[in-house]
């Protein structure tokens, strides 16, 4: 399988609201949300795209406080995190005014129990003016939605989706080894859902092809190994 990074529908989507949120004016709030349903690799994109625009990427987890969301974002700053939350704070406010970063927070469901520290992402974004992006499962945007003083801020949605059959072709022309059939891949779409599932499948039919010395996966042959 080839190493490649496929820039599917949604990968392009997400590169969009990055482009957008980053032409803003100065009077428009930069927060951007990317939501959707688990699978759609949302986490494999914002990790791809924070190498490639520089920028922090934080993942929050179960219980995760606002001090420790504050000392994440500092530690990615290269910053030795202070004792109170409000001098890690200041100590991130200070660092992104001296070396501007967009700062992807990936999970944001994990946060939103406690309003708290979600409004602290929108204090650092007000103080510093660095493009900030949240990323979340399906009702992320529905639950925001409920505390309009933020979601009001919010200047850029995409939704990722289920992946289309050209997504699907694309991904399979890009990184397989082995020639796919555009009818073998109408079944992988009918079949695999995630984006794990569909490289697995590519996976699965390489090692078919590469143990009977095939150069092509037809329809018939994937039948066979999908249904096997």
């Amino acid at each position: 399988m080839k190493p490649i990074f496929v820039k599917t529908k949604n990968v392009k989507g997400f590169i969009s609201l990055i482009h957008n949120l980053k032409n803003k004016s100065e009077n428009i709030t930069k927060i951007g949300l990317v939501y959707g349903n688990a699978g759609l690799g949302k986490t494999k994109t914002a990790l791809y795209l924070s190498i490639q625009y520089d920028a922090i990427y934080v993942r929050a987890t179960n219980s995760m406080s606002t001090k420790w969301l504050l000392e994440e974002i500092a530690k990615e700053l290269d910053e030795i995190p202070r004792f109170y939350t409000s001098d890690i704070f200041r100590q991130c406010v200070n660092a992104l005014k001296t070396n501007p970063q967009m700062i992807i927070v990936d999970e944001i469901d994990y946060l939103l129990a406690d309003f708290r520290t979600i409004e602290t992402l929108r204090d650092i974004h007000d103080e510093t003016g660095v493009t900030i992006i949240l990323v979340g499962m399906q009702l992320a945007k529905h639950k925001l939605k409920k505390h309009t003083h933020l979601f009001d801020r919010i200047s850029e949605i995409y939704n990722f989706t289920e992946f289309e059959y050209s997504d699907i072709k694309q991904i399979t022309e890009e990184i397989s080894e082995v020639e796919i059939t555009k009818e073998a891949v109408h079944l992988i779409h009918n079949k695999a859902k995630s984006f794990r599932q569909i490289v697995n499948t590519i996976d699965t039919f390489e090692n078919v092809a590469q143990a009977n010395g095939l150069m092509q996966i037809d329809e018939n042959i994937a039948r066979e190994i999908l249904n096997g």
